[in-house]
């Protein structure tokens, strides 16, 4: 192998794979930098940055999640209908009675780098609220 090439992973070669995560009982940021490096491939030896070697994340249990400290009811979630007045916010606990698997994406989301590659790998991860998931014929 010449050591003055370099490795470039092309995406023929990549065969991604299908993991199970369970935030049963997990903290919401370090479950979301985990799952990150998961679905971007920064756990592999292969990983550039330039290519896609992540693989598919499924989160179950996603309603179980810990948050640390006071941020049930401090830590607000922000949106913008597109009309005057139109700013809304929601806290934590608020957004988790609604849909509590949207507090595991965003936070997944925004630990992502913000360029094209990372619309195509937020794709790769999908998040349920209780144990159950029609992913099961690609796990075995």
């Amino acid at each position: 192998m010449d050591m003055n090439r370099i490795f470039y992973l092309k995406k023929e070669d990549h065969k991604p794979k299908w993991r199970v995560v369970d935030a049963n009982g997990q903290v919401l940021g370090r479950l979301a930098t985990q799952l990150a490096d998961m679905i971007r491939g920064k756990d592999k030896a292969c990983f550039a940055p330039h290519v896609d070697t992540g693989d598919y994340v499924v989160v179950i249990n996603a309603e179980k999640i810990k948050l640390t400290g006071n941020k049930w009811e401090d830590k607000e979630y922000a949106r913008y209908t597109g009309y005057i007045g139109g700013y809304k916010t929601r806290t934590a606990k608020e957004m988790h009675k609604i849909c509590p698997e949207d507090i595991v994406r965003l936070a997944v989301k925004r630990m992502l780098p913000k360029n094209r590659i990372s619309r195509e790998i937020f794709k790769k991860l999908k998040v349920y609220a209780g144990e159950s998931h029609p992913h099961k014929a690609q796990l075995s």
